[in-house]
């Protein structure tokens, strides 16, 4: 007889199923966030999953022998065909072929899984859920950059975050573009050299260091190619990310495109000063974004304090909310030329770091359980449940007569059930119920109600 060889039940690495408190918390997030984007004006969108692999590009890949290294690609008959890395890139395919029938300036919020073809590791996944809100069009930059940054902190706020645990930190690409033309570097080094700044917060300045040189050499033995600057121009971007502060910046560096950056970021607290949010902004003139295709401003969140793995091992977070200007996106597609600007909350990642403070509670569950005590009865038990859920209560029925009555409450108490409804021949007999107060302290909490009262009564239970 031929051995049967059972599936073993993983997943690929880089995936993760969620459930249970963390997937419940995850729901009233999405919840949360949906909420404050309509309040702000934003309309919701829904895009595909997957896309034609040239209108999403590549914007990610660092190995320059394979372009498209970072996103997952299918070969369809004909067509190739990628899945969305990001929300942006199919944002802007979807304003190219509809821009029509929108209304400009567009604010569109979406929400879904982006799929990253990159190396897994207990922090960094290859598949996450976005939410994102963009505005679309020729409007004034800092007012729709303002309003980006306003329903970022607005946002954190809801979802329980408190003042001195986020900082949303700006910058605006220009000013680095514009050190990088000054020092003569050429248009096939400017990603790595912008790449290289943007990693900062995660390899400190002696890996920048090595990104900016030759290579670098993560601890895996991971081989990273540089951009091959030289010494001077390595140095001199070096004691450009030691600034801090305008003021200096602006004594500091002198040239037109900076300068130009330089002005942006300025009106840019112009208008946040005019919000409710402002002191919750700062600068950080080390955020460029990795994406090729930002322009100016940049936007980046950072919790400030850390959370632990599944190891125990106490991590750093990274950013929950990202994103800026992108004013040549959708000017790739035929016929179509409109500016943008927007930010991607990472929805999972925030779900772990509010799972790692007390303050974010799950909701109480409110769902009740008919227990079933005599299979003769299944019709009153059956009847009872119908009414609960004819007036959208939460209700199940236990679905094995055999089981005693501790087990159904043992199960009924694993699920957090709120409430247990238990029937006998005698109470069935006399029109009454019992309901069982399963989350009381008290040893014997239960109440004995006529069954014509039985809506009334849970009412002012749950």
């Amino acid at each position: 007889m031929k051995k049967e060889n059972n599936l073993i039940p993983s997943l690929p690495k880089g995936f993760k199923d969620r459930w249970g408190k963390e997937l419940a918390l995850k729901k009233k997030l999405l919840k949360i966030i949906e909420a404050n984007f309509t309040k702000y004006g934003f309309l919701p969108l829904e895009t595909s999953p997957m896309e034609i692999s040239e209108n999403i590009g590549s914007f990610l890949a660092d190995d320059d022998t394979n372009p498209m290294s970072d996103v997952f690609t299918f070969n369809d008959e004909k067509e190739s065909l990628t899945l969305r890395y990001d929300m942006s890139a199919p944002l802007a395919r979807f304003v190219a072929q509809n821009y029509r029938d929108l209304t400009f300036p567009y604010k569109r919020y979406t929400f879904g899984d982006v799929f990253r073809r990159e190396k897994p590791d207990s922090a960094r996944f290859r598949s996450f859920m976005q939410f994102d809100a963009d505005i679309i069009g020729n409007v004034n930059e800092a007012q729709a950059d303002a309003e980006i940054c306003n329903i970022i902190s607005d946002t954190f706020f809801n979802c329980g975050l408190k003042s001195d645990q986020f900082t949303i930190n700006v910058s605006n690409r220009k000013i680095v573009q514009g050190l990088i033309s000054e020092l003569k570097i050429t248009n096939e080094q400017e990603l790595k050299v912008i790449r290289a700044i943007d990693k900062l917060e995660r390899i400190g300045i002696d890996g920048v260091k090595d990104l900016l040189q030759k290579e670098r050499k993560d601890e895996s033995g991971a081989i990273t190619k540089g951009a091959n600057l030289t010494n001077e121009q390595t140095s001199q971007i070096i004691e450009f990310l030691k600034i801090k502060d305008i003021k200096s910046l602006k004594s500091n560096i002198k040239n037109n495109i900076s300068q130009e950056g330089i002005n942006e970021i300025e009106e840019l607290f112009n208008i946040l000063s005019k919000g409710n949010f402002s002191n919750q902004i700062k600068t950080n003139f080390n955020i460029v974004r990795g994406l090729a295709y930002y322009s100016g401003f940049c936007v980046e969140t950072n919790l400030n304090f850390k959370g632990k793995n599944t190891q125990g091992k106490e991590i750093d977070i990274g950013s929950c909310a990202s994103g800026g200007r992108y004013n040549s996106l959708i000017k790739r597609f035929k016929g179509v030329d409109f500016k943008g600007t927007g930010m991607s909350i990472g929805v999972d990642r925030l779900v772990f770091a509010l799972n790692q403070l007390d303050q974010f509670k799950e909701d109480e569950s409110n769902n009740i359980l008919v227990c079933v005590l005599d299979p003769n009865y299944m019709d009153q038990y059956y009847k009872i449940v119908n009414e609960l859920r004819e007036n959208n209560i939460n209700s199940e029925i236990y679905l094995d007569s055999s089981k005693n009555l501790k087990k159904q409450l043992t199960y009924a108490d694993k699920k957090g059930c709120s409430l247990a409804i238990i029937c006998g021949q005698e109470e069935i007999e006399q029109g009454r119920i019992t309901i069982k107060k399963l989350k009381s302290k008290k040893e014997n909490d239960q109440i004995s109600i006529s069954s014509k009262n039985l809506i009334n009564e849970i009412k002012k239970l749950i």
